[in-house]
């Protein structure tokens, strides 16, 4: 039976004679993903989920626009892009994936599966543990991944998907995660030094010295008896009694506490960091801070995603006729529900909703018929308008 790696890339042939891309850089074009584990620290682990998770709702759609309208395109390929990407994952599950490795890694890669014609099958996302940008005779780009089963494979440039964050000091790849690793490390100094904190002072130490010269033996033997009649919870009177013969000193250990300020300052580093705030993280923004943080975080993913898929799935003729991918989510689902009404009372009598866009807007299902424009009488056509007041005049002669 044939193996995970050959049923995806069909036992693809390495090209020939193929030699490292030159960058204006300077450097060299392969990617290892470092995130100086990241993903280990639960603060960021968290703030990077609420990202994905959400954009992971973006819906993508070949559309085809002309002068005039727009409409949807291959109904095949927008099944590939919402529903089933490929035979091992759902839509939402890929989009999740991809922004996940583009927040630990700023690099995240898929390959776009084609037939003999370039018609798109399937998107995998990749993992590779090596990536390295590739030229032949004729100046066409590869991307050589390593996995960490060992296997490795060679893919036209075209048939990968890349987005990069902080696309800077290189000029294909994006640059590491070294900047945040201060504050990720202070956090897990902060969360040891609590958990030592704790243990700390759940614990009663002390010296017991004996006055008189004891065996090894004999003086382990009287250290456990004293744990045990005093030390114990059984002992619920706290009070211990000795003789002349041996002296208690009690160790009184004041662990420092870490102030609640230091706490939510490195939090505050690593939410910036990824452009978000704790009330994105923890489901608890308001209207006006989705809408804040969708303009900022989740748009600039969705115009990456289909610029990138645009450029790789149609020829620039076929972009000149208006093909295109694009992702977009309905916004609206998130607005109030005062918002919403005051939207639709606005807007539907102009005619921009239909009875199903409205009520898809109030998380309502549809109905029959319900697909028309209503337009109010009040709001004459534009191109209806002299027409219409010459009859008035007209018909008052």
């Amino acid at each position: 039976m044939a193996s995970f790696f050959n049923r995806i890339f069909n036992r693809r042939k390495e090209p020939q004679e193929t030699e490292r891309a030159d960058i204006m850089s300077g450097g060299v074009a392969i990617f290892t993903p470092f995130s100086g584990n990241a993903y280990e620290s639960d603060i960021y682990r968290a703030a990077v989920d609420s990202i994905a998770r959400n954009a992971a709702k973006l819906k993508g759609t070949h559309i085809i626009t002309s002068s005039d309208r727009r409409k949807t395109g291959d109904h095949y390929l927008n099944r590939i892009l919402q529903v089933r990407p490929n035979p091992y994952m759902t839509a939402y599950d890929l989009l999740y994936k991809m922004v996940t490795h583009y927040y630990l890694y700023n690099n995240a890669f898929a390959f776009l599966q084609k037939d003999e014609k370039g018609y798109l099958q399937a998107i995998y996302p990749l993992s590779p543990q090596n990536v390295e940008y590739l030229t032949d005779t004729t100046g066409e780009m590869y991307c050589r991944f390593l996995f960490a089963n060992g296997s490795q494979v060679t893919l036209r440039f075209s048939e990968v998907l890349v987005v990069r964050r902080f696309f800077n000091s290189n000029d294909l790849l994006g640059d590491t995660n070294t900047a945040i690793l201060p504050a990720l490390e202070l956090a897990h100094t902060q969360n040891e030094g609590l958990g030592n904190s704790i243990k700390a002072n759940a614990t009663i130490r002390g010296i017991l010295k004996y006055n008189q010269v004891l065996a090894p033996e004999k003086l382990k033997e009287e250290k456990e008896a004293f744990i045990n009649d005093y030390l114990t919870v059984s002992n619920n009177g706290g009070i211990a009694v000795i003789d002349s013969k041996a002296e208690y000193t009690p160790l009184e250990l004041k662990p420092t506490a870490i102030d609640d300020k230091q706490l939510e300052s490195v939090k505050k580093k690593i939410y910036e960091y990824l452009g978000i705030s704790e009330k994105i993280v923890n489901s608890t923004y308001t209207e006006d801070e989705w809408a804040a943080f969708y303009e900022s975080v989740l748009e600039p993913l969705a115009v990456q995603f289909s610029l990138e898929l645009t450029d790789k799935l149609f020829t620039p003729r076929e972009q000149a006729f208006g093909n295109s991918i694009i992702f977009e989510s309905n916004r609206l689902q998130f607005a109030s529900n005062a918002s919403k009404t005051n939207i639709l009372k606005e807007l539907m009598p102009l005619g921009l909703f239909t009875t199903n866009q409205a009520l898809e807007i109030l998380n309502l299902p549809p109905v029959e018929d319900g697909d028309r424009r209503i337009q109010t009488l009040n709001v004459v056509n534009a191109n209806k308008a002299d027409q219409y007041q010459l009859n008035e005049g007209g018909n008052k002669e």
